[in-house]
């Protein structure tokens, strides 16, 4: 299933201005050593995120979601329930970057606090 959705200008500012800090595909690749078609098979397993910018298309993965060479470890079953509960990719990015009180914090900052169960329940808790 595609996940991925063409995002306006102003969709993506918004976004941008929730992630700050992107990271191209070839970057990640080279990073982990590894050809560039493992690192799309990596988005389309959802160990990644990717939107296209729209002003050149380019593909872009929030660079919180990389552990040094790695991507974030607990982010591919969270993206997981968040597909499950009807996610886009972009979407899913957005609810990672926001602000949550309870827990405290951005849950992206959570998951790689390692605190994945309490990330999950509530993106569980998005789907009912």
């Amino acid at each position: 299933m595609n996940y991925s959705t063409d995002l306006s200008a102003q969709e993506f500012a918004e976004l941008d201005s929730l992630v700050g800090e992107w990271t191209y595909l070839p970057d990640i690749a080279e990073a982990m050593d590894i050809q560039i078609t493992r690192v799309h098979r990596l988005v389309d397993d959802g160990a990644l995120l990717e939107v296209r910018r729209p002003e050149d298309r380019v593909r872009v993965v929030p660079a919180d979601f990389m552990d040094g060479d790695r991507p974030v470890d607990s982010l591919k079953g969270t993206v997981a329930v968040l597909r499950d509960a009807a996610y886009t990719d972009a979407q899913a990015i957005r609810w990672l970057f926001t602000e949550d009180e309870s827990l405290p914090g951005r849950p992206i900052d959570a998951l790689r606090r390692g605190q994945k169960t309490e990330v999950r329940r509530r993106a569980q808790a998005l789907g009912w």
